[in-house]
């Protein structure tokens, strides 16, 4: 299975909300989102359901907007590499990960580390 790394480093092949089909499984989702705070309340499964990354999702690290700016695919090809973004970033998910560390089973950790804690991993790829 080939990774599908997102501009934040996240990636999907891993990722629970991305791999979630049926309404249970979004609700599930939905749920551990908001147990981690990730939301403010338990969101309906159409909310949940993501297809990934595009230009016309609204990116939170405004990520998407600055590769348009800087003519760029990923940000690691841009010459400002590693920039304050990506700085923001990569502190912002280290915070989520303690509160994952703590508050999470081991079956629902170790499937968010591998969608989402080893971001600066999947940036250095070359091949991304």
């Amino acid at each position: 299975m080939q990774d599908r790394i997102t501009l934040c480093g996240d990636n999907c092949t891993y990722c629970p909300r991305f791999n979630a089909d049926t309404e249970e499984e979004l609700k599930q989702v939905a749920e551990l989102w908001h147990y981690l705070g990730w939301r403010d309340r338990v969101v309906p499964a159409a909310e949940m359901k993501c297809p990934g990354c595009n230009p016309d999702k609204q990116c939170a690290y405004g990520l998407i907007d600055c590769t348009w700016e800087h003519g760029v695919r990923h940000c690691q090809q841009c010459v400002e590499y590693p920039c304050q973004k990506i700085e923001a970033m990569l502190t912002k998910s280290r915070k989520y990960k303690t509160i994952c560390q703590e508050i999470c089973n081991d079956q629902e950790y170790a499937v968010l580390e591998k969608a989402f804690f080893k971001k600066h991993i999947n940036l250095s790829k070359k091949d991304n």
